[in-house]
């Protein structure tokens, strides 16, 4: 296949009057348009993009559910969010895991195994589990049920586990709790990425977690210890700190704009990580839903459980670049907060970025950044 005439994502830069071939659902070469024409065609030019935006396919690292299915639920569930979530734009993602008891975890875990055995065909790829349980705070819970919250020993770890270790590609938990640091390196020399959140801890264990090895912030400012100019907390830490990449939810509800800048100018295009945090909602009309057993009741965009806590999202990857772009993040720089960089801080190099060898999965949008739709090759 051949797609001409993109301004396609190339690096740092939107790069216009782009060429890309692709074969064999990879992207076999990428040229400027003048030259292409003036070579051989390998292939019949089936796509002319008419100079809109083209974008590596999607990257969520942290997402619970999608049109009316949760991880939770296992294997199918799975399934259908990888189907709909290529139609979004997206490549790749980590189904996440809510606490629940160690008999309905392993269960998950077991149905995002069988997806990764066998790829949803036309469907995201799953790239492993992000576990956001059970090792997290009480105070900071949110929605998170947190009778099923326990201490993080290696017993504890085989019995949520079980054998679906190796699904597991990233966990979130508090690094206050009692002998979390060397948890932390262990999962981390077992290649697992160590997210903190949910957590009371200080700017002080947040650094020392990241000596351990620990990464990345998960939905940094919720569910965690305020920015104060005595006690920075999580998120003073976290934007101060080169070795740790910073999720956020850019959905306007969660983070106010000035924040968001904040957290953009601090970490940059490569350590801001947008997710979606989405539960069962995203991409359904507004409604009364579940997220973890609990009721979640969808108004004006925000999810909520009774007694008013957020409870994760309905926002989708394109909403969330929609909206950086709005609150005056610079268009490359937003672009790469929703490919690059998620791919990035869970160290995948297949997808994230337009490259010779990559997936020939991405996104198009228009010239007022309107999703036009997956192109595929």
């Amino acid at each position: 296949m051949r797609i001409t005439n993109a301004t396609a994502l190339l690096g740092e830069t939107f790069m216009p009057q782009t060429t890309l071939v692709t074969a064999h659902g990879e992207i076999a070469a990428i040229q400027d348009s003048t030259l292409a024409a003036q070579q051989s065609a390998v292939c019949e030019t089936l796509c002319d993009l008419g100079g809109d935006y083209l974008l590596p396919g999607m990257v969520d690292v942290h997402i619970h559910a999608f049109m009316g299915r949760d991880t939770m639920e296992g294997e199918d569930a799975v399934r259908h969010m990888s189907r709909e979530l290529r139609k979004m734009g997206v490549a790749a993602f980590l189904p996440t895991t809510m606490s629940a008891s160690p008999e309905d975890t392993q269960k998950a875990l077991a149905g995002i195994y069988a997806v990764m055995q066998t790829p949803e065909p036309g469907g995201a790829v799953v790239l492993g589990a992000h576990m956001e349980a059970p090792f997290l705070q009480a105070s900071r819970a949110g929605a998170q049920r947190k009778e099923f919250f326990v201490m993080p020993t290696q017993e504890n770890w085989k019995r949520f586990v079980g054998p679906y270790e190796s699904v597991v590609r990233m966990i979130t938990l508090a690094p206050e709790l009692p002998g979390v640091m060397d948890f932390i390196a262990t999962l981390v020399d077992k290649g697992i990425i160590v997210s903190l959140g949910h957590t009371d801890c200080t700017a002080e264990q947040v650094h020392e977690a990241a000596d351990r090895g620990a990464s990345q912030i998960t939905h940094t400012f919720n569910a965690q210890t305020p920015l104060n100019h005595r006690a920075p907390g999580v998120p003073g830490a976290a934007l101060v700190d080169s070795r740790i990449a910073c999720q956020f939810i850019c959905d306007g509800i969660h983070l106010h704009p000035d924040v968001i800048r904040l957290l953009v100018r601090s970490k940059g295009p490569t350590l801001a990580v947008a997710i979606t945090d989405a539960m069962e909602a995203a991409g359904m009309p507004e409604g009364q839903y579940q997220l973890g057993g609990q009721e979640v009741f969808v108004k004006d965009g925000a999810a909520r459980l009774k007694d008013g806590t957020l409870a994760g999202s309905t926002l989708t990857m394109i909403r969330a670049m929609q909206n950086l772009i709005a609150f005056g993040i610079a268009p490359e720089d937003a672009a790469r907060m929703v490919t690059e960089a998620p791919a990035r801080s869970i160290n995948e190099s297949d997808y994230g970025t337009l490259r010779v060898g990559a997936p020939a999965v991405m996104a198009r949008f228009g010239k007022d950044w309107e999703f036009l739709g997956t192109v595929e090759g």
